[in-house]
């Protein structure tokens, strides 16, 4: 019996689509099936050797670390009740690079814990998930399964988040998500609302809504893959009734023929944090970015050429990154990693350098 509910979870499609592999190929370990329930058990693993030429400290440091995506392992449920598929899926996505800050003490966060319910009207989530605006962007990103610009010293790298996507990052939500409209899917989200005014007692009267549609068609052999995502909320200030509404929109569009890839995606927002969803005050300037790429695949190989742009008024940033990125499948489960990064951010206001790194990564990834 396949999983239903692991085909549909977010890590399931972006790796299939890093991979190249349909969503439902080597999607996960069955561990049981029997009688209409299944249970299943999926794991990434991945390790790289890094070399980091910080050029405005004028220093060359080498590590071990892992990729931007962590190392995960995830629990899938599914259960067949009439007309119904009850599902759950549980993740557990831990760090390498803390092992000399905290040798025993591995961090481990939760990025999905929910339910879901399929039935002919699509489905319901409930539960912890990433969010929907910039999801495909991050989704789709051709080095996903790669290292990417420098992140926090004890987290993953970035990737390209900042770089031309803010993260998705998983909230508490409630998602309803259609059926297969001819290649058309849509997606409309409730969220847990972040505290993006000022002082004690603030209010978010309406939660965060977030909707995705995407859209999929092959036109004379050429796969297309276009997306729109975005996102609306409101914080007020009780004791000065001040208010800071957030608005985002992301887009996309991807296209494959023979093994040449094209992706373009973009976004701009206002009053957004163009990283990442945090509490804490904001205010309603202007970002925007975009990012550019260009695979080729032949054989068990996929070479990749990206680069992405941010301007951020809110967080005073001008960032650019190019990646150079080099695949190489062993087999379905096994897949080597080079890449070469460069990585420089800019402050928006007065044009100072504030980052400069050229990055060096060899890896490994290991996925069932």
């Amino acid at each position: 019996m396949n999983n239903n509910n692991f085909k549909k979870s977010g890590l399931a499609l972006a790796l299939a689509a890093a991979a190249g592999l349909s969503a439902s190929a080597n999607a996960a370990v069955e561990v049981y099936s029997k009688e209409g329930t299944s249970v299943s058990v999926d794991g990434y693993f991945n390790a790289f050797y890094v070399n980091r030429d910080d050029k405005l400290a004028d220093t060359q440091n080498s590590r071990v670390k892992m990729g931007f995506l962590p190392n995960t392992i995830g629990f899938n449920f599914s259960k067949e009740v009439g007309d119904l598929t009850l599902g759950g899926r549980s993740s557990f996505w831990t760090t390498i690079n803390d092992s000399l800050d905290s040798p025993t003490d591995t961090a481990i966060d939760v990025r999905q814990f929910y339910a879901t319910v399929d039935g002919g009207f699509g489905q319901v989530l409930i539960g912890k998930d990433f969010g929907l605006y910039a999801r495909s962007n991050i989704f789709l990103d051709e080095i996903l399964l790669g290292f990417g610009s420098p992140g926090a010293p004890g987290g993953v790298s970035f990737g390209n988040i900042r770089t031309g996507y803010p993260y998705p990052t998983p909230s508490a939500q409630i998602t309803y998500r259609s059926p297969d409209l001819g290649g058309l899917n849509l997606a409309l989200a409730m969220l847990d609302p972040a505290n993006t005014a000022t002082g004690a007692g603030d209010e978010q009267s309406a939660p965060r809504f977030e909707a995705e549609a995407t859209y999929s068609a092959d036109l004379g052999g050429v796969a297309l893959t276009g997306w729109v995502n975005g996102r609306h909320q409101k914080s007020e200030a009780v004791a000065t009734g001040d208010d800071v509404t957030t608005t985002g929109l992301g887009y996309g569009l991807r296209a494959s023929v023979a093994g040449l890839t094209l992706t373009a995606s973009g976004f701009t927002s206002e009053g957004d944090n163009p990283v990442l969803i945090v509490n804490g005050p904001l205010t309603e300037d202007d970002a925007d970015g975009y990012l550019v790429q260009g695979s080729y695949a032949f054989g068990a190989n996929k070479l990749v050429l990206s680069y992405g742009e941010t301007d951020a008024e809110i967080l005073d940033l001008e960032t650019e990154n190019t990646t150079i990125a080099f695949f190489h499948d062993v087999n379905s489960n096994l897949k080597l990693v080079a890449e070469y990064n460069m990585y420089e951010d800019n402050s928006r206001s007065t044009g100072a350098a504030v980052s400069e790194t050229d990055t060096l990564a060899l890896g490994a990834v290991v996925m069932f």
